[in-house]
């Protein structure tokens, strides 16, 4: 049976974010990295995401080719909106549209926020790419290369790792020790905007 004939299946995760869920699609939604949506002026070019604000309580959306991540206000109750927000991405993957306007120009630096420069950096970007992206897509989020500047790794958090109580455990117990290992010119880890 081919992925489109089978029925679509949502299995809703928590994620360490309290606020976050993840959808996880027995779909692909699209090729390319996730893209994140911290408020609805950023969803534009994005349905899937209007529609997603819309719903009460909704702070962020993480669409990645293969999830959603649904970040609700601090304090919401996740109650029925969970099923609300379930059933709306049946409907929306059932209804084959896109979850991004496709006339739509790509948005910068698809991927990473920061084009790797050096030959470091290349290896970084390299060790992030292949081991530690896939880990926290699993968690519903994402990690960007924002830089690399005097020992420091700057990184983006997207998804539910923006604003997740134990994102900064990840950041120093993870990541920072995963490159120190391998790169003794990273120093630390950061988090930028």
């Amino acid at each position: 049976m081919s992925e489109q004939a089978a029925p679509v299946e949502i299995r809703v995760e928590a994620t360490p974010n309290p606020n976050s869920h993840r959808f996880a699609i027995n779909r692909r939604l699209f090729e390319g990295p996730g893209r994140d949506f911290a408020h609805p002026g950023a969803a534009l070019d994005a349905p899937l995401a209007q529609e997603l604000f819309r719903m009460p309580g909704v702070r962020g959306v993480f669409v990645g080719p293969e999830f959603v991540t649904v970040t609700m206000q601090e304090g919401t109750s996740w109650g029925n909106v969970r099923g609300l927000i379930k059933d709306l991405l049946e409907e929306f993957v059932k209804s084959g549209r896109a979850p991004f306007d496709p006339d739509a120009a790509p948005p910068p630096r698809q991927g990473h926020a920061a084009a790797p420069g050096s030959n470091l950096e290349q290896q970084i970007v390299e060790v992030l790419d292949r081991e530690i992206r896939p880990a926290v897509a699993m968690d519903g989020g994402d990690i960007v290369f924002a830089g690399f500047e005097k020992g420091v790794v700057k990184l983006q958090l997207k998804g539910s790792c923006h604003g997740c109580p134990s994102s900064l455990m990840t950041l120093r117990m993870g990541i920072e020790n995963r490159l120190k290992m391998q790169f003794p010119e990273v120093e630390s880890v950061q988090a930028v905007s």
